[in-house]
């Protein structure tokens, strides 16, 4: 399963220099002028798991495969931009392809740095570029629900039930609210999909600071967090600057010594995928052999015909069974014949929902 993130924010927040420090290339210019990044461009980054490399050491696995994360770098929204202002119409475009909204805010302060509001409130910019979004939601919906009134009018009563849902959630965006305010039944799940909008879209707020607040934070994170946990949403700080500098070091040694230098745990990436996990309701699952150890994504809840689909249809199409062996047990019993010794392998049918962490070996018949 792809997990797909567009990074979005105002023009001179950080977030080209955020995209390249998570993607460790320079394909998107960063500059200190708007619109710099006039192409999205698209980084693809391994998903840092401790458990796999363990997983590999106790296999005695030759390779190590993790799963991949996608990220987009969405060139920087005005106020407007949903009326065209700036490069708005081709890049919201590019914002309803994604799974999830990164929105990067600037929460610092550099006179060397220009402001495109002439002064910082991550607040402020946060409204703006929502504001933009659901504008655009509102005049993407509307034009929809038109067409969707005259084919109802034929008497298609599975039409006129999706009307009326999406009636609901044109009343929330009048009423300034975003798409997914609105709680979605499971039957109108597929036709919300279908409309790209773009406020139906979980949302992530990247606090980008200076390196002396990237491990407490400061008063303008607090309130980015708080503005996040009303909105249901999550929040993490950063210093793109750090992630810059973590990305061009060489060894993992490296990077953890120069972490624990400025009083950090980890890099950013970590904070950004564990909560980008979350807001998708993503989890890993894992097959361990003598070749390779490889990380799978999944959603939460998925079930075993689901999850060895990922790794081919034809798994999917043809599942018998699964074996399954949980994380700890597969480690604690030195690998998949010691879990079997010690009766911590089980055989799972095709109502067995995965757990996160489950090392699983599929049977199927094609």
């Amino acid at each position: 399963m792809g997990f797909n993130c567009g990074i979005v924010g105002l023009p001179n927040v950080g977030k080209s220099t955020t995209f390249n420090a998570l993607t460790a290339t320079a394909a998107a210019q960063a500059a200190n002028f708007p619109f710099c990044t006039i192409e999205p461009n698209v980084g693809r980054v391994a998903v840092p798991d401790a458990r796999l490399d363990t997983l590999a050491e106790v296999g005695k696995s030759q390779s190590i495969v993790p799963t991949q994360l996608e990220f987009v770098d969405i060139a920087g929204l005005v106020k407007g931009a949903s009326k065209g202002e700036g490069l708005g119409n081709k890049f919201l475009s590019n914002i309803r392809q994604v799974d999830a909204i990164i929105h990067v805010l600037r929460c610092f302060e550099d006179e060397n740095i220009t402001h495109v509001e002439h002064s910082v409130d991550p607040i402020r910019d946060a409204e703006i570029i929502e504001t933009e979004l659901m504008l655009a939601d509102m005049e993407s919906l509307e034009r929809q629900m038109e067409n969707m009134a005259k084919k109802a009018k034929s008497g298609d009563k599975e039409l006129k039930s999706q009307l009326e849902f999406f009636a609901k959630i044109r009343d929330a965006l009048h009423a300034g609210l975003p798409a997914r305010s609105v709680a979605i039944p499971d039957d109108m799940q597929k036709p919300v999909r279908e409309l790209f909008l773009m406020t139906t879209k979980p949302m992530l707020y990247v606090c980008n600071v200076l390196e002396g607040d990237a491990a407490t934070g400061n008063a303008m994170t607090e309130r980015v967090a708080a503005m996040a946990k009303e909105k249901n949403a999550e929040s993490v700080i950063i210093c793109a600057e750090i992630e810059s500098q973590i990305a061009q070091l060489g060894s993992e040694d490296e990077k953890k010594e120069f972490l624990e230098s400025l009083g950090l745990e980890e890099p950013g990436l970590n904070k950004i995928i564990r909560a980008g996990y979350k807001i998708l309701g993503l989890q890993t699952y894992f097959t361990v052999g003598p070749k390779e150890a490889r990380a799978w994504t999944i959603p939460t809840g998925a079930k075993a015909p689901q999850a060895a689909g990922v790794i081919h249809t034809d798994f999917e199409r043809g599942f018998i069974k699964a074996e399954v062996i949980a994380f700890d047990d597969y480690v604690t019993c030195k690998g998949e014949q010691g879990a079997k010794e010690n009766g911590k392998a089980r055989q799972e049918g095709k109502e067995y929902v995965v757990a996160d962490g489950d090392v699983i070996l599929f049977k199927f018949n094609v």
